[in-house]
């Protein structure tokens, strides 16, 4: 469990939420403060999950590489909101292997008001119809939140479990809709990859959609 970076995003509170599910499922947790246990190949090799909440920071290229080659090789990653689709802007090596990244999370307004809560916006997580049999997301309809509207960069080597669509507002400079993905999954060699956009503070997290989604995703990246 990687975690650090952005004090914002509450790293270790965050973290320690979704330990005692991890170990009742049978895991052996150890605790990171940065990514340097990636650069360790004999460690990774042992590591079935790596679960990393770590906004922004750097990644050394040892650790990256190391990162890549354990999922390829099995290993399985997972994570929420910015702790993994805002980590490590600088690596486009990471960016790669993600396959998505944190753009903007627009406002209430055109002129920010400095607060945390400009952002907080209410909108809607979209399941698409593939979710419905996914050990992720089966039997989790649609669900609204109020906290930040993630929109992400992506390629179209994720696959795409559910959306949540930007509107346009007045003072929007966009002049359509954007849709982005809000989950999502990718293949990386043997490994998997979960990514969930949701997941700001601690009241986003307990949600019982998304806390339910974060948990099943753990499991199903999990070697």
């Amino acid at each position: 469990m990687v975690r650090g970076g952005w004090e914002g995003h509450v790293p270790v509170p965050a973290t320690e939420l979704f330990i005692p599910f991890l170990e009742k499922q049978g895991f052996d947790v150890v605790r990171a403060d940065s990514p340097a246990p990636y650069a360790d190949s004999a460690f990774m090799s042992g590591v079935d999950l790596v679960v990393q909440c770590y906004t922004m920071g750097t990644i050394e290229p040892a650790e990256v590489r190391g990162l890549e080659a354990a999922i390829r090789a099995g290993t399985g990653m997972a994570g929420w909101h910015g702790g993994i689709a805002d980590s490590f802007r600088s690596s486009s090596e990471y960016l790669h292997l993600i396959g998505g990244q944190f753009a903007c999370h627009p406002g209430k307004a055109e002129e920010p008001d400095g607060s945390e809560g400009h952002y907080f916006v209410p909108y809607t997580v979209n399941m698409l119809p593939e979710a419905s049999a996914h050990p992720i997301t089966a039997g989790i309809g649609d669900f609204s939140l109020v906290t930040e509207q993630y929109w992400v960069l992506t390629d179209d080597y994720v696959d795409v479990l559910a959306t949540t669509t930007q509107r346009v507002r007045p003072w929007d400079p966009w002049q359509r809709e954007v849709t982005s993905p809000a989950i999502w999954t990718r293949r990386w060699g043997t490994g998997k990859i979960f990514v969930t956009t949701p997941g700001h503070n601690l009241d986003v997290l307990r949600n019982d959609n998304v806390r339910t989604i974060i948990e099943r995703g753990m499991l199903w990246a999990s070697r």
